[in-house]
């Protein structure tokens, strides 16, 4: 039987995928890659080598794409086989990044009398592979260079060893009552899926998870402190040395070997540190200038969110008997504040916000702004139930597809993320379409049978999920919208870190105005739109303790940049004792004494987000000041929606993200539209990024 990771359709076979087939495929793909790197230096330029090899390594991307994807969303028999092919496309990457004779090939085409006339994107794959050489360890030797090799390849295994302890310790508690009375205040749709979950454990009752959906159905809504606390204790404790399951899936060990080696990436590379290796391929200057916006932006901000958090605890005080707010308090009682407020809760609003129907105003939205539709190819094989795709077409003609994968589930990891199936490229058979992966983790459907006291509802939404599912999509139409034929700078490739969230946090502004929330909500039951009451309330609630979140974010980002500037590894207690430390500085909210965030932080741990995660606020910039434009000219003005399609969306990395952004909005960035849009207008910054 052949193996369908080497036969490579565009859209893979996932229902003839299995374990077995992982190791042979990715095996011979890497052969495969090693023979045509070798043949293309016999006659070096573009067209005998660099194509050619982009031709086989887009074939090794395309095998080894779905397997880390059933990894993520299934995991279970496909960890091993995951994990092992990891290591070998790993080794194959870092012994390419110290290929002296393929760096050579780069500067001679660089340096060459022609270069200067090439089509844009192939100079821009050129300038950033020689950068991604040099900062690979090209230029490295003997033992130095046998080092760097070791270090990448261990690095690799260590963020998926961190990730899989996160996903255990997640699926490893529960919380399993008879009593209906320890769930009070918990709204129905969380009380189904709390039965659901019992019942497919053959357990009678209810059982809390740590899944997103239960967890915070749990910390927003549960009248019953003592549960509250039981179920936060664990949560911040996964992963760790302390808590119910302390020990067990501890990532201490982990984040100390992943400190140690990226610093000593960064020193053999002859760096101060890895945050410095970071920046050097972001949109960000420098490693002063990222601290010098971090730390001015919150010590603005932190004022507001003390005034913020004052509120919380005397309104905690007068109206719910808490002498003393605790972390577990916080949620509820943030949301008690805010109904007494607004009259608004995320949980009155889900009944207008089926996921169905949010999805088709998500589809409605973007072909308004873009000129593309979305639509639904049932015959596509997927790797469960809840997983569909979809195909983008604009004139009718296909121009890109994605799976969408919208529910929680046990083993799936959580949160939400795109990522790449195929990407665009010009191949000798013709266009090669980008294909992604859009993955979240809702609330799912309950049947009638998985939980008698709802008698079966669909999904419903937050409104903090909608938005979470504008924002993955816009990650989606960065790579899908381009019309970059080169893979390295194609979509979302080569596009500086901290300027890849631009597109998405852009999109999620269309969930605040009051058109575009007409096209996606109405009553699951009625079809009823969203009452204006009920919209004018949550319009005026957007930007309840913004300045709260704002520096929360604040705080995740510099522990990590921060983490990340050491010249030497940490261990785990100075990993801790860093963390208290920007807390001290920035946080406003009390942290429980088991809190391990860090041990859980995969977006620095497990992610691409080391010494990056300041990026989120460092596009918000971008976003807020982008979005500025549809504010002046109509929110759904084709015209600017055409500008950034052609200026930001189509052009994917070929070109510096300062760039694109400037000939889109017709000047650099400016900090005064996120400040307008988060509340906080009146703390005014010295200065812009970038």
């Amino acid at each position: 039987m052949s193996n369908p990771l080497l036969n490579l359709p565009l859209l893979p076979a996932f229902d003839q995928l299995q374990p077995s087939q992982v190791a042979p495929a990715i095996a011979e793909l890497i052969d495969n890659c090693r023979d045509q790197l070798e043949k293309g230096l016999e006659n070096p330029d573009w067209d005998n080598t660099l194509a050619p090899l982009e031709e086989a390594q887009d074939r090794l991307n395309r095998a080894f794409s779905p397997v880390s994807h059933l990894n993520s969303v299934l995991s279970g028999p496909w960890r091993e086989p995951y994990e092992a092919a990891l290591a070998e496309v790993t080794a194959y990457w870092t012994e390419l990044g110290q290929n002296r004779d393929l760096y050579g090939v780069y500067r001679q085409l660089a340096e060459s009398p022609e270069f200067a006339d090439w089509p844009q994107a192939r100079r821009q794959a050129v300038k950033l592979g020689l950068r991604d050489f040099e900062l690979s360890g090209v230029g490295l030797e003997g033992d130095a260079r046998e080092r760097f090799a070791a270090n990448s390849r261990r690095l690799a295994e260590l963020s998926s060893q961190f990730a899989n302890n996160v996903l255990d310790a997640t699926n490893a508690w529960t919380y399993h009552t008879e009593d209906a009375a320890e769930l009070s205040g918990l709204p129905q749709t969380a009380l189904a899926a709390a039965g659901a979950a019992a019942q497919s454990r053959n357990l009678p009752g209810w059982v809390i998870t740590l899944e997103g959906p239960s967890f915070l159905a749990v910390m927003t809504h549960a009248d019953n402190r003592a549960l509250r606390e039981r179920v936060h204790r664990a949560f911040v404790s996964r992963a760790s040395e302390t808590g119910p399951d302390g020990g067990k899936f501890d990532n201490s060990s982990v984040m100390e070997e992943i400190l140690k080696l990226r610093a000593e990436q960064a020193k053999l590379l002859g760096m101060e540190s890895y945050a410095e290796l970071s920046v050097a391929s972001k949109m960000a200057p420098d490693t002063d200038r990222v601290l010098e916006f971090l730390n001015d932006l919150a010590e603005r901000a932190k004022p507001a969110a003390e005034r913020e958090f004052a509120e919380l605890k005397a309104f905690a005080t007068d109206n719910l008997g808490l002498q003393e707010l605790k972390p577990w308090d916080i949620p509820w009682a943030a949301e008690k504040l805010k109904q007494e407020r607004y009259a608004i809760s995320q949980e009155e609003l889900r009944p207008y916000f089926p996921y169905e129907k949010v999805l088709a105003g998500l589809f409605a939205v973007v072909e308004k702004l873009f000129g593309v539709t979305a639509e639904a190819d049932d015959s596509v094989a997927t790797w469960h139930e809840d997983a569909r795709f979809f195909w983008l077409t604009r004139n009718g003609e296909r121009i890109a597809g994605f799976y969408l994968d919208a529910f929680a589930r046990e083993k799936k990891r959580g949160g939400a993320w795109m990522d790449t199936v195929s990407t665009r490229r010009q191949t000798e058979s013709g266009l090669q379409l980008p294909i992604a992966y859009l993955v979240c983790n809702f609330s799912p459907p309950i049947s009638a049978a998985g939980a008698p006291a709802a008698g079966g509802e669909p999904s419903l939404l937050t409104h903090n999920e909608v938005t979470t599912l504008f924002h993955e999509f816009g990650h989606g139409l960065h790579h899908m919208l381009t019309k970059v034929d080169v893979a390295d700078v194609s979509g979302i490739n080569g596009v500086a870190w901290d300027a890849v969230e631009l597109p998405s946090q852009f999109l999620e502004n269309w969930c605040w105005q009051p058109e575009a929330i007409a096209m996606m909500s109405g009553h699951y039951k009625t079809g009823e739109p969203l009452p204006a009451e009920l919209l004018d309330k949550m319009l005026a609630a957007k930007n309840f303790q913004s300045a709260m979140f704002t520096v929360r974010q604040l705080e995740f980002a510099l522990f990590d940049f921060l983490l990340h500037s050491r010249n030497t590894g940490a261990s785990a207690e100075e990993i801790q004792q860093l963390l208290n430390d920007v807390r001290k500085r920035v946080a406003v909210v009390p942290s429980a004494a088991e809190n391990r965030f860090q041990h859980g932080f995969a977006h620095i741990f497990a992610g691409g987000y080391a010494a990056g995660y300041y990026s989120y606020k460092w596009a918000e910039v971008l976003s807020a000041d982008a979005f500025s434009l549809f504010e002046e000219k109509g929110i759904f003005d084709r015209a600017t929606g055409e500008k950034f399609l052609h200026s930001i969306l189509e052009k994917g990395g070929s070109r510096e993200a300062e760039d694109l952004f400037t000939e889109f909005r017709g000047r650099a960035p400016k900090i005064d539209a996120l400040l307008r849009h988060s509340g906080i207008e009146q703390l005014a910054l010295n200065t812009d990024p970038g």
